[in-house]
């Protein structure tokens, strides 16, 4: 609102319509939630999984691990809770996707171009777009170019889907004995089985990709071989260094980064655990770290682990208040059942040492007050009360203070790349493209750590880019909308009263007895529906008749969230594009009415359109298709 007068609105304009659907909008790969939530509430389960998995690639991984920005945007959000979007995907993906099929490497991709076909909203990043693209007479086609990619991570792997889907020869080299990256070594078994991963990345090889691991650049291979032998470079490499900690006696021996235990256990390596564990951090992977570690306890782990009599305790520490952690709220609460002590609002001021036969060996860690994270910007600005200090016992310390990139094998002056720091390269964070031509970054390594479903996007969108570099051709969009009215438009049963369906897990005790116990069990169908039923489906809009309109306030009058007014002009703020309108209606501005509409509070239960007496209000249908069409570059 400006002032008690008057109200700040927006005129409906293409892209108002789009950001009415809120998941999608949010999705860096711009998936129709809706559309798939909408089709398990209806249970058409395989348009469901068809829509999911049309951006996305990795589509089943994401149904287990998804950060989820669409479910943080979901507008249900503001009545009670969001759709619970992961869990469903997971859902779909289960039937229909890569987790049930017995050789998904052979099976998975005839089955999607056998079903391939225009959808309701259709972006850019769709695989129809791909697997038309070599039909497509427009635009000049690859002849094969081999491609480098760095690193098999979600960014690799989604530029090698799509690049091997548009013509190229994409060889990925990955350091690793296994393909996938931090998703195999840096995410639990508990939470991602490690035959899924192999599914999907099987489905990737399958169009033609080649991926070369025990291969480190820099190391088996130079990166001015990988220039010289092919056409483009992608970097791809990821965020896979644990951050030090600027604190005396990081380097004792039993300090150790979490990033780099999680690899060391996913690898079946030896991992020394004392029986006092301190986990400092606060976001997801500190808990994956200090979860990761209570397994390792309750587990047989005469393979993968020597202790000392067991790990009694896991310690997390982090700067943050519970209210300011980053971690999921599912990870905190799903850790403290597990056993995970935590300690809010203290940071890091020494390890504390024994030292023995020349050698200094962790005994603990004391810990300084923090009575401030973040500044008034909410830019991080630890502030600390030196006069309160607390010292914790610990064998082991596993830092999660934050992840950067291992960018040595890259010589800045050799390779004519700029680089911000040796960490850093610099880019145009929305193409990768980077000082040199034909070399290009996508993930962690362009932003910074982010969600793995940005990383998919950077992926793709580099593919989009190497193919510009090398055929001189930009792959543009082209976009068309259309409403529809809906006939006989309804809705479920009490849909706007339904509490969110909560995700079935194991109990602590029993996910706790083998690191590989998943602990979500996942929705059951009857589950599944109960839970889609309740999305507001944003792709419905209310479209208002204004020359039908008799100013009766019966639509404001019947709404159950009072989200319609009807209001006189001068009661609008002003702005250029309410002046343009009146303008083009070419009527005195003292003669106007308006309907506002608050769309947070709209719940598409389609009640103003059965009582306005004049049909002046519509239910209708919002769809759009973006089409690839060739640019010049």
């Amino acid at each position: 609102m400006v002032d008690e007068a008057r109200y700040t609105v927006r005129m409906a304009d293409r892209e108002y319509w789009r950001e009415q659907i809120k998941c999608q909008f949010a999705c860096p790969v711009h998936t129709d939630a809706r559309g798939y939530v909408r089709a398990i509430a209806a249970g058409d389960y395989e348009r469901a999984y068809l829509i999911a998995r049309g951006p996305n690639p990795l589509a089943s991984l994401c149904g287990r691990i998804c950060g989820a920005p669409c479910e943080a945007a979901c507008r249900r959000g503001t009545i009670d809770q969001p759709i619970s979007i992961r869990a469903l995907k997971r859902f779909v993906c289960e039937k229909f996707g890569s987790d049930t099929r017995k050789d998904a490497g052979c099976e998975l991709f005839p089955y999607l171009k056998q079903h391939n076909e225009a959808r309701q909203c259709d972006d850019i990043d769709e695989l129809s777009h791909l697997l038309e693209f070599l039909a497509d007479a427009g635009f000049p086609k690859p002849s094969g170019e081999c491609i480098a990619i760095i690193g098999s991570g979600p960014a690799g792997l989604a530029a090698a889907h799509d690049l091997a889907l548009m013509g190229f020869r994409p060889t990925i080299f990955e350091m690793e004995p296994y393909p996938a990256g931090m998703l195999y070594t840096g995410v639990p078994g508990y939470r991602l089985p490690r035959e899924l991963i192999r599914a999907e990345v099987a489905v990737i090889q399958s169009l033609g990709v080649e991926i070369r691991c025990n291969t480190q650049v820099g190391k088996d291979v130079s990166f001015p071989e990988l220039r010289r032998d092919f056409s483009a470079v992608i970097i791809a490499c990821g965020a896979k260094r644990s951050r030090a900690l600027p604190v005396p006696n990081a380097d004792a021996i039993g300090v150790v980064g979490g990033v780099d235990f999680l690899r060391d256990v996913a690898l079946g390596k030896q991992v020394e655990l004392g029986q006092r564990v301190i986990v400092i951090g606060g976001g997801n992977v500190a808990y994956d770290v200090a979860r990761t570690v209570l397994r390792q306890e309750e587990y047989d782990v005469s393979r993968t682990a020597a202790r000392m009599a067991g790990v009694r305790q896991v310690n997390l520490v982090c700067l943050e208040s519970l209210e300011e952690m980053p971690a999921d709220t599912v990870e905190i609460l799903e850790g403290q059942d597990e056993g995970v002590v935590r300690y809010n609002g203290w940071g890091p001021k020494e390890v504390l040492v024994d030292e023995r036969d020349g050698q200094k060996f962790v005994r603990g860690v004391r810990f300084v007050r923090c009575i401030q994270v973040y500044d008034e910007n909410k830019r991080f600005a630890p502030k600390f009360d030196d006069s309160s200090t607390q010292d914790i016992e610990a064998d082991t310390v596993l830092l999660s203070v934050g992840q950067s990139a291992d960018l040595s094998f890259v010589d800045a002056q050799r390779d004519g790349i700029e680089m911000r720091s040796p960490q850093q390269i610099v880019n145009d964070p929305t193409t990768g493209t980077t000082s040199e031509p034909g070399v290009f970054i996508a993930g962690d390594i362009a932003y910074g750590p982010r969600l793995m479903i940005h990383a998919i996007a950077s992926g793709k969108q580099v593919a989009r880019s190497v193919y510009r570099f090398l055929r001189g051709e930009e792959i543009a969009p082209e976009e068309v909308q259309f409403h529809f009215p809906i006939k006989h438009y309804h809705r479920e049963k009490n849909y706007e009263r339904r509490r969110r369906q909560h995700i079935p897990t194991l109990s602590a005790a029993e996910r706790l007895k083998s690191p590989t116990a998943l602990v979500e069990i996942g929705y059951s169908e009857d589950q599944a529906v109960a839970e889609a039923g309740r999305c507001l489906d944003c792709g419905i809009n209310t479209i208002f008749d204004g020359k039908r309109c008799i100013l009766c306030g019966g639509c404001a009058d019947v709404c159950p969230t009072v989200c319609l007014k009807l209001v006189s002009y001068d009661r609008l703020g002003e702005s250029a594009e309410l002046q343009a309108a009146v303008r083009d209606l070419n009527l005195d501005p003292s003669d106007l009415s308006a309907i506002i509409k608050d769309e947070e509070r709209c719940i598409r239960c389609g009640l103003c359109a059965q009582r306005c007496p004049t049909t002046a209000i519509t239910m209708e249908q919002f769809n759009f298709a973006k089409e690839w069409k060739p640019c010049p570059a």
